[in-house]
Order: structure tokens, then C-alpha cells, then sequence
């Protein structure tokens, strides 16, 4: 019977290092100084980035959409912001070295890497496939060259935007709620539930924005099963990121922060069927890419 529970035992490697300081209540304050830290940070950015922008009249609206690369840009730097709050309250109310949320270096990066490298494999072995039916040809949004020219720091930018969620959810909240509770229904269910509900947009997606939340959730429980089958955020930290690049780098959606693609979709947001019919192939390539970064922590 045991062979078929997950392996587990690794968990004890990410979550180890928060047990002296593991407490409730040390937890929700310390997820309460996060919120507050940001909130501060990002006022202070948000108006140094107005006072920069005060004589382009249409930037407030390209930010919103994330229309443009600049825009886009501007976007996913300020989740860095975050990133620091919670490096932040683990130095000083955990007193650990902030950079402990990834798991051990050692594991993180090379575990990353792997992955990386298989889930790029992966999409190769996609490209060759016969093409999806998206309902209709990709829309060309940059040329080919200034995509090029941009891709090193779009890179960057998704990097700093998926490392924020990573650092947050499979890193502070799963290693704090591990260190205390043995049960995976609170380390992993618990951080999956404010995943998902924080993908909750009901303006934007209409009527696809539970099925988005149920795709989100699923996704923070696969990342939380390779975080605890692996001992880091390394191989979470991975799939997170090819999964961005894929969604906002190459192909995204018109009306939805797609200002970096290479091309847009045939639908935007605001068409929920064509979306809805296209959400399943989201769903697959999630439990794909899944599987391949289980297949890469085996090696």
C-alpha cells in the first residue's frame, strides 16, 4: 500500500529549517508584515514610475492592459517587490537567512536547471507535432527582431514575476506550515487554496474566471508535490517560469498582458467559449510538464 503514497521524504530537507520559529501566530504576523511592506513598497514605486512617465499620456492605460513592453516591463519588476518583503520578515522575525525560503542552494539550483532542460525537450518535441487548433491562425504582435533583441530581459522580468509566487507559496507558507503540521492537506492545500483564489478575476475572465481559479489551484498542488518530492522551490521554480515564458513571452492573449509575446491569440479574454475550448490543452500541458519535471528529479 505504501508504494502508491508519494515520496515525500525530502520535505523534511525544505521545511526543516523552519521549525524553531514555526508558531501560528509568528506565521500570520509575519504574512501580515509582508502585505504591509508591500503595500508600502509598491506606492513608492508606483509613483516614481508616474513622475518617469507623467509625458506619456497613454502609459496609465497600457499599464493596466500590459499593452506594451514597457508596460509589461514595469508589471512583473514590481512582484520583486514582494519577493523582498518576504526575504525581509524571514531575516528578521524567523532570524534565518532569507535565502533559505528556496531550500537548500545546493538542491535548488541544480534541480532547476534539470528541469529547465527537460521541459525544454518537451516543448521541442511539441513543435514538431501537428498544430493546435486555436481557432484560428496566431496573430503577429512584435517582429522577430526587436523579440529577439528584448528577450533577455523579458526573461528577467518573468523570472522576478514567477520567483515572487514561488518564493511566497512554495517557499515561506509551505515551509512554515510543513515545519508545524505533518498532514500535505495543510502544507499543501492551504498555500494551493490563496494560489488559486489569488487568480480569481472575475472582471477579466467573465465567465471562464472559476475554471482559472480550478486551473490555478491544480497547478499550486502539482508545485507543491515537486517541492516536497525534491526538498526546494528549484523544480517548481522551473515549471512556473517555462510555463510564463510560454503564456507571455510567446503566444498570450490580446487583451491580457501581452505586450512581450511574439503572438497573440485569435480570441481575447472577453471571448469565453473560444477561451473555454482552449483551456483543456492548458490543463494538459500543466500535468506534462508535471510529469517531466518528476521524470528530471529521478535522474
Amino acid at each position: 500500500m505504501t508504494r502508491f503514497l508519494p515520496d515525500y521524504r525530502a520535505h523534511i530537507i525544505h521545511t526543516t529549517v523552519a521549525g524553531p520559529r514555526s508558531e501560528i501566530w509568528r506565521l500570520l504576523l509575519g504574512i501580515a508584515v509582508m502585505v504591509g511592506v508591500y503595500v508600502l513598497f509598491a506606492m513608492f514605486y508606483q509613483q516614481a514610475i508616474f513622475e518617469l512617465a507623467r509625458y506619456r499620456p497613454t502609459f496609465e492605460e497600457e499599464l493596466l492592459a500590459g499593452s506594451t513592453p514597457l508596460a509589461m516591463y514595469v508589471l512583473l519588476a514590481s512582484f520583486g517587490l514582494f519577493t523582498l518583503s518576504v526575504f525581509g520578515v524571514v531575516k528578521v522575525l524567523h532570524k534565518r537567512d532569507a535565502l533559505s525560503v528556496l531550500g537548500p542552494l545546493i538542491l535548488a539550483v541544480p534541480q532547476f536547471f534539470r528541469v529547465i532542460l527537460v521541459l525544454a525537450i518537451v516543448c521541442l518535441a511539441l513543435m514538431v507535432l501537428p498544430p493546435y487548433d486555436m481557432g484560428g491562425l496566431p496573430v503577429p504582435n512584435m517582429g522577430l527582431g526587436l523579440w529577439t533583441v528584448l528577450l533577455p530581459l523579458s526573461l528577467i522580468a518573468v523570472f522576478i514575476q514567477i520567483s515572487a509566487e514561488e518564493v511566497f507559496f512554495r517557499g515561506y507558507l509551505q515551509q512554515q506550515l510543513g515545519a508545524r503540521f505533518r498532514s500535505p492537506l495543510v502544507w499543501m492545500g492551504i498555500p494551493s487554496v490563496l494560489f488559486a483564489i489569488g487568480h480569481y478575476q472575475p472582471a477579466e475572465a467573465g465567465e471562464n474566471a472559476v475554471i482559472i481559479v480550478v486551473w490555478a489551484g491544480l497547478f499550486g498542488v502539482l508545485m507543491a508535490d515537486l517541492t516536497a518530492r525534491a526538498g526546494s522551490i528549484g523544480p517548481a521554480l522551473a515549471v512556473h517560469f517555462v510555463n510564463n515564458v510560454t503564456a507571455l513571452l510567446i503566444t498570450s492573449l490580446p487583451d491580457a498582458l501581452g505586450g512581450l509575446a511574439l503572438w497573440h491569440t485569435p480570441f481575447g479574454m472577453e471571448d469565453a467559449e473560444q477561451l473555454r475550448a482552449w483551456l483543456p490543452v492548458d490543463f494538459a500541458m500543466m500535468i506534462v510538464s508535471w510529469l517531466a519535471a518528476r521524470l528530471a528529479l529521478r535522474r
